[in-house]
């Protein structure tokens, strides 16, 4: 009797095989684009400001309202990936993120701005999770290790060249073309992916999931909560510090709202069949742990990959390019390093448990390190710092992306991958958050601190102020005018302490809060790399 066969099936046998490195470049280009610009802009935004005559308060709402969008879209990519095909989607997501592009670049206005980031955002969203489970679907379990090293190099080193290229851009051309550089990879991107890039058979058979009876089923309950919940939770990390945290109403109604929009979310779609995030996937131990540390990733990239530039400007008087080049060392080593890693697990040399531990605990050390500069720290030290942080994320993210696909099964890659960004992304926010927050409130304890042991009437001080001011007098300036400079520049000596105490507190807490998630690790169920995940059913 002959067999039937289906067209699709005969359809994806008789395509031609593609090299799977093909299409891990393919898919690791447009997602490096979307990860290049959550920070590529932070460093013009005064220019911004300046070219659409609106003030800097007024436009830090660029970068707000993209990471608000992304936070919106990001969770639901599994589920929109499943409704239009993955390939579909994902090539919709570059068409959205390469035109929206276009439209910040030539932006006459504030509002079209905010408008086309909010479009960007959305686009770029659904980018990272998606080639993500395209990597762990095209490549077999023991191959998976070297593609994850590819996305560790795209995902680490893309958020800190960024504010460097942004700088750099600016200084030397016009601030437009911050934006405008993503059209040429966007349309190499769309070409190589059309070409390249198909859903697999077994993403093909999940897909019919989404549809009863014929008829799409849309979770809109499960889609408004998650939607609204993390818009609002976005909101307040972003403007929590500049609005006075719960000193304000709106800070306020934004932490209620989004609370319950997620806490609502969770309890709705775990009583779903089909739902939009499977938080049921948390139940596997493995990927539950694997995922506290996807957060801890974010955490930790996000929060020093923002401080160290503001630190070395603010402190050390680094040009934005200069403090790129303090972040250089780290990307070089992960981007040497990484395949490293990738073979140590893929040849079964080093358990991905053990690897994934080390690298834990070298991250940690040297955050601690970082925490003991002082202001006299020159650019080798902070370099050196960076690389043996870039050492420890090197060997960070392979083990760690093996260790979370260990336990599930092949039609769950999808909803996997969604989560999995969902908390780096949120583990971003935090990191960026507390930096931001806690260096501010240190550095007004430091200053209440010092000042407290300095006063005006301190002997020493009057003295060291005298002193100062005779000097000024000698090479011109008067009386007054010397007193009032010499005042100046030990208040300037005071800040500038404070300040780095600050910092290097949040280097501290960065530290002990990495150190002591590393034990976890430990409590995950032992895996063989490369070995095949339980079958669908």
């Amino acid at each position: 009797m002959a067999t039937a066969v289906s067209i699709p099936e005969i359809q994806v046998r008789s395509r031609p095989a593609i090299n799977p490195w093909v299409v891990a470049l393919t898919v690791t280009l447009a997602t490096f684009m979307e990860l290049l610009d959550t920070s590529i802009a932070n460093v013009s935004l005064p220019y911004i400001a300046g070219g659409l005559g609106r003030s800097y308060d007024e436009v830090t709402w660029i970068l707000t309202t993209y990471l608000v969008a992304n936070a919106v879209v990001l969770p639901l990519s599994a589920w929109l990936s499943r409704v239009f095909g993955r390939k579909n989607y994902y090539m919709a997501c570059v068409a959205l993120f390469t035109i929206t592009s276009f439209l910040c670049g030539v932006a006459p206005t504030l509002n079209i701005m905010l408008l086309a980031r909010v479009l960007q955002g959305i686009g770029g969203g659904g980018l990272a999770p998606v080639e993500q489970a395209i990597l762990v679907d095209t490549f077999e379990p023991a191959k998976r290790a070297s593609a994850f090293a590819l996305y560790t190099v795209a995902i680490v080193t893309a958020p800190a060249i960024g504010p460097v290229l942004g700088g750099w851009i600016t200084d030397n051309y016009n601030w437009r073309w911050v934006f405008l550089i993503n059209i040429p990879i966007g349309l190499i991107s769309l070409y190589f992916t059309n070409r390249f890039v198909h859903d697999p058979p077994a993403f093909q058979e999940e897909r019919k999931k989404v549809r009863v009876n014929g008829k799409l089923n849309i979770d809109s309950v499960g889609i408004a909560l998650i939607a609204v919940g993390s818009a609002a939770l976005e909101i307040m990390l972003d403007r929590g510090e500049i609005d006075d945290w719960f000193g304000s109403p709106f800070i306020c109604w934004m932490f209620v709202i989004g609370l319950t929009g997620l806490v609502g979310a969770v309890f709705w779609e775990l009583r779903q069949d089909d739902p939009v995030i499977d938080f049921r996937m948390l139940k596997t131990r493995n990927f539950a742990i694997s995922s506290v540390f996807y957060f801890m990733f974010g955490l930790g990239l996000f929060a020093t990959t923002t401080m160290i530039p503001q630190l070395l400007q603010s402190l050390y008087g680094y040009r934005a390019i200069d403090a790129g080049l303090v972040l250089g060392p780290g990307a070089l080593v992960i981007t040497f390093l990484a395949p490293v890693g990738a073979q140590l697990v893929q040849r079964n040399i080093v358990h991905p448990r053990i690897l994934l531990f080390g690298a834990t605990v070298v991250i940690g050390l040297s955050m601690l390190h970082y925490s003991h500069f002082n202001l006299a720290t020159d650019y080798k030290h902070y370099a050196l710092a960076r690389a043996l942080q870039g050492l420890g994320y090197a060997f960070f993210f392979v083990p760690l992306s093996v260790m979370t696909y260990s336990q599930l099964r092949p039609d769950q890659n999808n909803k996997a991958s969604s989560l999995t960004n969902f908390f780096r992304n949120w583990g971003g926010s935090f990191g960026i958050a507390l930096v931001v927050s806690v260096s501010e409130r240190r550095q007004n304890f430091h200053q209440a601190s010092v000042g407290a042991n300095l006063t005006a009437s301190s002997p020493g001080l009057r003295a060291a102020i005298q002193q100062t001011a005779n000097y000024l007098q000698v090479h011109g300036f008067s009386q007054a005018g010397a007193m009032k400079a010499a005042t100046a520049r030990f208040y300037t000596q005071l800040y500038n302490q404070t300040r780095l105490l600050a910092f290097m507190d949040c280097f501290h807490i960065l530290a002990i809060i990495t150190l002591c998630a590393a034990p976890l690790i430990f409590l995950t169920k032992n895996f063989k790399a490369g070995d095949k995940a339980p079958p669908s059913h």
